[in-house]
């Protein structure tokens, strides 16, 4: 991030933030080593133990104060994430200003569901963290893509129609976003905020849909939208932390501000959301779904 921006984000020692996905090369070391600027104390997760621990190492190698550490969860086992948040919360002393659901490489609801089933064993952290100068937040990594996805209830897990890859991640990114959203609805009167956020064009992201990094670097419109990963994670560390975002909740943000509505003609790696990124009584059915995937009660 540039200096300006950083110059933007609340600098507190104090917090407490859990990031998802932090394998090495892509968002996740970058969110969290921006947010480390700020002095907080960070918790990654990841599926391979050694992995967190060579980014937690490289992020502790700038000497700032603030400690990392890693917490090992698969979102996609609903015993790990249990695991993994009952570890998360003995380390932390069950405070938390700040979940950042930023694991990408997740293309099934039974994934999403991880997501959705940590929040919830972390909520009460959240909400006793709170304060009137910070309220905790959610942050909830969506994209563009989100504006061709549609949740399909009778068949969330493509168990009775074929697979297809990019259908599946539109409606993964869907649901995060309704996700963000129904969170903000429900928690915001007891001190939490969220948000949904698209990161930008992310070679990281993009290479599973083209069929190598040089047709991406070569193709003549992406490539001049094409961030790195540290570029690509200014508007979640944004979304995080920024100053001017207290009191604010329930917004898809991209190029770190308030996204604007776009129509279905736009390409999906110019940004914007769609009609369909708002809808409070599909988010609150995919909630109730959610909550039945996971075995919790509202």
């Amino acid at each position: 991030m540039s200096q300006k921006d950083l110059l933007m984000l609340e600098h507190d020692g104090n917090r407490v933030v859990l990031i998802t996905g932090c394998s090495p090369g892509g968002l996740g070391p970058e969110v969290a080593r921006a947010i480390r600027l700020t002095g907080a104390d960070i918790f990654i997760t990841t599926r391979d133990i050694a992995k967190g621990k060579q980014v937690a190492q490289e992020l502790l190698s700038d000497g700032k104060p603030g400690k990392v550490e890693v917490i090992q969860v698969d979102l996609g086992s609903l015993e790990s994430v249990r695991a993994g948040a009952q570890d998360f919360l003995r380390k932390s002393g069950n405070k938390l200003n700040v979940l950042v659901n930023n694991a990408g490489e997740l293309e099934e609801i039974n994934l999403y569901s991880g997501h959705f089933y940590l929040f919830h064993l972390v909520k009460d952290a959240l909400i006793a963290s709170a304060s009137p100068s910070f309220n905790s937040r959610v942050v909830s990594l969506s994209s563009a893509a989100h504006r061709y996805g549609k949740i399909d209830f009778d068949d969330l897990n493509f168990e009775h129609t074929e697979y297809n890859p990019f259908a599946a991640y539109s409606q993964s990114k869907l649901a995060n976003a309704y996700f963000a959203n129904e969170v903000d609805r429900r928690y915001q009167s007891r001190g939490v905020r969220a948000f949904s956020v698209h990161p930008g064009g992310i070679i990281t992201l993009l290479s599973r849909y083209l069929p190598s990094t040089k047709e991406i670097e070569e193709h003549p419109v992406i490539s001049k939208l094409l961030q790195n990963p540290a570029q690509g994670a200014s508007t979640t560390v944004w979304a995080a932390i920024a100053k001017e975002l207290e009191g604010k909740g329930g917004l898809y943000l991209d190029e770190t501000a308030e996204a604007e509505r776009v129509t279905e003609d736009v390409p999906s790696y110019s940004g914007g959301y769609g009609a369909n990124t708002f809808d409070p009584q599909a988010e609150e059915k995919l909630w109730a779904e959610s909550l039945k995937l996971v075995g919790l009660r509202d």
